[in-house]
């Protein structure tokens, strides 16, 4: 039964629900009264975002679970079922990554943070399809990165993955199409954002690490995602005028962007701050464990931080888009016609 068929309020799964874009995410579903099931090692993060949920109008479920072991993901989708009924909405959102050259990150910790974010990601979706597929009914929504069309120094683990989950995830859309399936996948391709990674992220650096300038606050990714589950007929979903901007730039300039960042790309991503020696770290154990500290949606970027996105707001709108597109290519042709004309006189 399509999910239009079904009264009562959605069921929602997220992983990394704790903190960050997931944590804000988890909040805005809330807002509209849906069931949210929420995932992530940390209990700390989760007791507090079970909380928020439940202040804002929704019913949370509170669900420990490392998304690496496919195991354990598979029974939290069952224990979201038992408690909530149907999944109607899964957000695969769990990362774990290491800030450092390529060749100064041990193999173990490769591994490690590819299985959580990229493998996290397909573990989510087939205990989500396991689920929707029969029923014919749901949305997958995968957030993903600017990171996954354009590689930056320093983060080869994190961009290794999400290029993977892009690749992952239009296959699987292609099968899904090919089986005329009404479960719908979608990627949210995102920004820079102000979440608390950069307190807890393994690093190596000599400063400590931050997001690549602009950056935006958390609540402008978790807009992006609610309306993707809304509506995830679409491939993909960018948000932030920087996110179109790099994918486009490495489309037409790969090789310039490769010296530029080669430049830049370590400056850029470190404070003036030198690191301190015994930093917390989340690749092993989660950064809020059970007498740890809530660290909430935000990082410490908030004075640096965009609250809104104007390309985000507008993407939202494809009606909008494409008069604005439409206006511009006549706005154009306007101009061109006559240098046109005149050449053919000539």
């Amino acid at each position: 039964m399509s999910r239009r068929h079904r009264p009562g309020p959605r069921t929602v799964v997220i992983t990394g629900a704790s903190a960050g874009i997931g944590r804000a995410t988890a909040r805005l579903f809330a807002a509209q009264g849906a069931n949210v099931a929420l995932l992530a090692r940390g209990r700390t993060g989760l007791d507090a975002a079970a909380a928020e949920v439940e202040e804002r109008g929704g019913r949370a479920l509170v669900l420990p679970t490392d998304v690496a072991d496919a195991e354990q993901v598979e029974a939290a989708a069952r224990a979201a079922e038992d408690a909530f009924g149907p999944i109607d909405v899964w957000v695969n959102d769990a990362f774990s990554t290491v800030f450092a050259p390529f060749t100064e990150v041990d193999a173990d910790e490769y591994r490690r943070a590819t299985e959580v974010t990229y493998l996290g990601f397909v573990n989510g979706t087939r205990a989500a399809l396991r689920r929707m597929l029969p029923r014919d009914a749901g949305a997958i929504v995968q957030v993903g990165s600017a990171l996954g069309f354009r590689s930056v120094p320093l983060q080869s683990v994190y961009c290794g993955a999400k290029h993977a989950i892009n690749g992952f995830t239009s296959s699987v859309r292609t099968e899904l199409l090919h089986q005329g399936s009404r479960v719908a996948i979608t990627v949210v391709q995102m920004p820079a954002v102000n979440t608390p990674q950069f307190d807890w992220v393994l690093s190596r650096l000599p400063k400590t690490p931050r997001p690549v300038a602009p950056v935006y606050q958390p609540e402008v990714a978790a807009r992006a995602v609610l309306h993707a589950a809304a509506h995830p007929r679409r491939k993909q979903y960018y948000v932030g005028l920087s996110t179109v901007a790099t994918i486009l730039g490495n489309r037409v300039a790969p090789a310039l962007l490769d010296r530029c960042l080669a430049r830049t790309g370590y400056a850029a991503q470190q404070t003036d701050q030198r690191a301190e020696a015994h930093r917390p770290e989340n690749l092993w154990q989660p950064a809020d464990g059970p007498d740890g500290v809530d660290h909430g949606a935000h990082g410490v970027f908030d004075d640096s931080s965009h609250p809104h996105s104007p390309q985000a707001a507008l993407a939202r709108h494809p009606v909008l888009v494409a008069a604005a597109s439409a206006a511009a290519g006549a706005a154009v042709g306007a101009v061109l016609g006559p240098v046109r004309r005149g050449r053919r006189g000539r």
